[in-house]
């Protein structure tokens, strides 16, 4: 089962393989920004992927349009649209 970790604050969590990131940090109690609910629309839920990218499912088609509409950097990911497939080590500037 794969490993999030983070660089501060929280303590290592294990998921499901191909559980939902956002979804699966909400259930451990690790706080995620969010004003859509998951809905892919908002994407306050973004994520700096330290380490581990290859490890989540790949951009699917809305998350790379809104990272284009809204210049997201690379490095990060739009949670609610991302799965878990292994370890990764995951930031966020709101912790």
């Amino acid at each position: 089962m794969p490993k999030i970790e983070f660089t501060k604050k929280h303590p290592p969590i294990v998921v499901a393989k191909g559980a939902n990131l956002m979804k699966s940090l909400l259930d451990h109690g690790v706080p995620v920004a969010s004003s859509c609910n998951g809905q892919g629309v908002c994407s306050k839920c973004r994520l700096r992927i330290v380490s581990g990218t290859e490890k989540l499912t790949p951009e699917n088609e809305f998350e790379r349009t809104l990272r284009d509409r809204l210049h997201i950097k690379k490095e990060f990911r739009i949670s609610c649209q991302a799965q878990v497939l292994g370890d990764i080590t995951i930031d966020a500037d709101y912790w």
